[in-house]
């Protein structure tokens, strides 16, 4: 038997954690083709007002031009910046962006956004456009400039999304969680399963293996089934570690959770992985949200893998309770 230690107390609430008084403000940037139009549309769907290729000298003045009328509230913002940017400088954006977090009207967050060097690429072959930074060499050539240029800002990042991997869908998903306006407080938690061969999920915040548990694969009768189908969770439960493993599981996770809160955390995603992404890592994602959502937490389920032939993949979303 594993024995985790004990958590120590959380900490006192800190000024932070009173009710949000200041403007919200998200800049977007990160690697070119990366989606930041699409995270500029999802933001302006969330309420945001979105503005694209903000020159940074005038970064302060457009804050200011958009607060709003005397007695009006002022819209949360969504300014995207990158090389493409006039007068983009990472070292000047860095700086602007300091200043702009001690103005006590303000929230700002910078989101900055990744993606592997052959999607780039693939990305800009199916669009036929030369990278911004190499306009007459190849591609990839301008990929890793840009990649030297910029990726001290994602040390700088309050909140860092590769979207390799990532479907449309799923990627507004996950800027709903981190900057949907208005949210219940507390953090929102997305609970995945997957499967291993296709590839670990780049967005996970904690990744668990259960591929140590008894198979269904290999019962004629459980094999076309999912984790969803009590059938096969009936199976599962019948491993002498199942009931072990998701005490110590949820004793692990839950003393974690307002230590989150206390730091500020707005979204959290927990994979769940096995050999398909059929059974047992569904079986254990479903009882995890389950668990999760009784203890009060606002919880999106997925099941990345479930259809082994690349259709859609199920999903469910749930709040409160």
């Amino acid at each position: 038997m594993i024995s985790w230690p004990a958590m120590p107390d959380s900490p006192a609430p800190s000024p932070s954690d009173a009710p949000q008084t200041r403007r919200p403000f998200v800049l977007i940037t990160g690697m070119s083709g990366a989606g930041r139009a699409t995270a500029l549309h999802a933001l302006e769907d969330l309420g945001y007002v979105a503005v694209d290729n903000v020159p940074l000298p005038l970064l302060g003045d457009l804050v200011h031009s958009t607060s709003g009328g005397l007695g009006e509230i002022a819209a949360p913002l969504a300014f995207g910046v990158d090389t493409r940017t006039y007068g983009f400088d990472p070292h000047d954006l860095q700086r602007r962006l300091r200043e702009l977090r001690l103005r006590a009207d303000l929230a700002p967050r910078l989101l900055f956004l990744d993606c592997d060097t052959e999607t780039l690429r693939r990305r800009y072959t199916e669009t036929r456009r030369p990278h911004p930074l190499a306009p007459d060499r190849p591609v990839t050539d301008g990929i890793a400039d840009e990649r030297r240029m910029i990726m001290g800002l994602r040390d700088s990042a309050d909140v860092s999304i590769d979207t390799s991997a990532l479907t449309p869908h799923q990627f507004k998903q996950l800027l709903g969680g981190h900057f949907a306006i208005g949210r219940t407080a507390g953090m929102r938690i997305s609970v995945m399963s997957f499967s291993f061969r296709r590839g670990l999920p780049r967005e996970a915040d904690l990744v668990f293996d259960v591929r140590f548990l008894k198979n269904p694969h290999y019962d004629p009768m459980l094999k076309p089934l999912t984790g969803v189908d009590p059938e096969v969770v009936a199976f599962i439960a019948t491993d002498p570690d199942y009931e072990p493993f998701m005490g110590r599981l949820e004793g692990m996770i839950g003393p974690l959770l307002p230590r989150f809160d206390a730091e500020g955390k707005s979204y959290l995603t927990v994979a769940v992985g096995c050999t398909g992404g059929r059974h047992r890592s569904v079986a254990i994602a479903e009882r995890l949200a389950g668990w999760l959502r009784g203890a009060g937490r606002s919880v999106t389920l997925s099941h990345r893998d479930v259809d082994v032939r690349g259709g859609p993949t199920a999903e469910r979303n749930s709040g409160m309770g």
